[in-house]
């Protein structure tokens, strides 16, 4: 009886280890939810097994680190201390090469816990997300170190380019398919049309408003970037697309006042508000030869989340006198 009551708290335990990290995954989009994890760990596997078992431990440290830490029960079911380090550790293993890679990987998405718990500390008295500022740093930084570190190389993924010989390219047309389905799959760095429909399903079984929030968004950013003259082959590789679909969710969907009535007007103007500001950040890292990321999406969601709230207390004010 004791063997079979171990056994039951371990296969416990471990249930609740995966359903937590599956959340972790699926909260990168900003949802709550273990189908949508797994659809989307399986849609980066179809893209590459080495990427969908990296995106996988990833979550997993992520979780443990949370636990190892005695964080708080409901955060960490909630799978919010493994999102960054998913994408971190997705982002360090696309980014750099090398033997120890993988390892680098790994170590990355754990600190990612720990610079997401303390940023947790840091901002829960302002009430705004942290959203995915912690992966976005500890990556940068951790790519920027190659150049002083032997032992962490830069893929060729990333090169160093000088602005002075910059050329705009937009020449030719925009393939609308691939730039629709990269453009959700670009937040996992997915450039797979079948990865890009899963990862649509898996939003959309979290919620059909979500899901039409997605295309809406990818759709406005798609649009924006052709009329302002944006490089076509970054349209199709979905490279606008991915931060103004977690801009809208944001902004739109999951943290939206419930009596805002122009949530949803402020979702499009902030996914619009990406395009230009993913362009103006890619060519201030070229330089570096650093990606945007998803500065873009945490830049825009803080700036229209923050100003809701003043401009709130502003319309109550009025109202009072």
């Amino acid at each position: 009886m004791r063997k079979n009551k171990h056994h039951l708290l371990s296969e416990g335990v471990f249930s609740r280890l995966i359903t937590a990290s599956l959340k972790g995954i699926s909260q990168v989009i900003l949802i709550e939810n273990v189908m949508t994890g797994f659809l989307i760990l399986v849609a980066i596997t179809i893209f590459s097994y080495y990427l969908g078992i990296i995106a996988l431990l990833s979550a997993i440290i992520g979780t443990l680190a949370g636990k190892l830490g005695a964080a708080d029960e409901k955060i960490i079911n909630q799978g919010l201390l493994g999102y960054n380090s998913v994408l971190t550790g997705i982002a360090l293993a696309s980014f750099l090469t090398g033997p120890y890679m993988w390892l680098v990987a790994l170590i990355g998405s754990a600190l990612a816990a720990i610079f997401t718990a303390a940023m947790m500390h840091f901002t829960k008295r302002t009430e705004v997300p942290i959203l995915t500022f912690p992966f976005v740093i500890l990556t940068w930084f951790i790519l920027l170190a190659s150049y002083k570190l032997n032992g962490v190389k830069l893929s060729s993924a990333l090169i160093p380019q000088d602005l002075t010989h910059w050329e705009l390219k937009t020449a030719g047309g925009v393939n609308l398919v691939d730039g629709v389905f990269h453009g959700i799959g670009q937040v996992f760095f997915l450039n797979n049309t079948v990865s890009g429909i899963l990862i649509f399903l898996a939003v959309f079984w979290a919620g059909r408003k979500l899901g039409l929030y997605a295309v809406i968004g990818n759709a406005v950013a798609i649009i924006i970037a052709f009329l302002l003259g944006g490089e076509r082959s970054l349209i199709t590789l979905g490279l606008y697309g991915y931060n103004a679909i977690l801009t809208i969710l944001a902004v739109s969907a999951i943290f939206k006042s419930e009596h805002n009535r122009f949530s949803f007007l402020s979702g499009i103007i902030s996914a619009c508000l990406t395009v230009p500001i993913t362009a103006g950040l890619s060519t201030y890292l070229l330089p570096y030869g650093l990606p945007a990321l998803t500065m873009p999406f945490v830049l825009c969601s803080w700036l229209f989340l923050g100003a809701r709230k003043v401009l709130q207390n502003y319309k109550h004010c009025l109202l009072m006198m």
